[in-house]
């Protein structure tokens, strides 16, 4: 069973997101616009073991705003929509989650927060996704208060198993 750790915006203007993955996103049908704060992982942690290492690493985050603008892209053919408020916080929950109860699941990547928008099959789609992308001067804006563990799948589809909410933490 993979399971992975993520943060699912809600934007008023999230349609512009939406049709920018319809177009470039093999998975926007899958699984809605998100932030992964761990990668997909596969152990034998039951789902209330796993609730406990989230709610223990989470304590102390509160609600915190998130403002994502402006596309970047990738080496390996990623289109990112770029986070310009709240991505030393989602780079704190990253490391804890990481330091703390999935060191087994570290690569040693970099990483830097972001959403995808797209992955595209080659350098050249990648420029045209970017070109059509750039200009795109909206900023979507949002209140995160709350961190999900999705389960993958057999169809790769998104299955939300619990959430955890920042508001919960005193």
């Amino acid at each position: 069973m993979l399971r992975t750790i993520m943060i699912f915006p809600q934007f008023k203007n999230i349609e512009i997101i939406n049709e920018i993955r319809n177009r470039y996103d093999p998975l926007a049908k899958l699984v809605r616009p998100h932030i992964t704060l761990v990668f997909p992982f596969e152990n034998e942690m039951s789902n209330e073991e796993l609730e406990e290492k989230l709610v223990s690493s989470l304590k102390d985050v509160k609600p915190f705003e998130l403002v994502l603008h402006g596309f970047s892209k990738t080496d390996d053919n990623y289109l990112f929509l770029d986070i310009e408020k709240g991505k030393d916080i989602i780079e704190g929950i990253h490391d804890e989650l990481y330091a703390n109860h999935f060191k087994d699941y570290d690569l040693g990547l970099p990483y830097i927060p972001h959403m995808t928008v797209g992955k595209l099959n080659n350098e050249q789609e990648l420029s045209n996704a970017y070109e059509y992308v750039k200009n795109i001067d909206e900023s979507f804006q949002t209140i995160v208060n709350k961190i999900s563990v999705e389960m993958i799948g057999e169809h790769d589809e998104s299955i939300i198993v619990f959430d955890r909410r920042l508001d919960d933490n005193n």
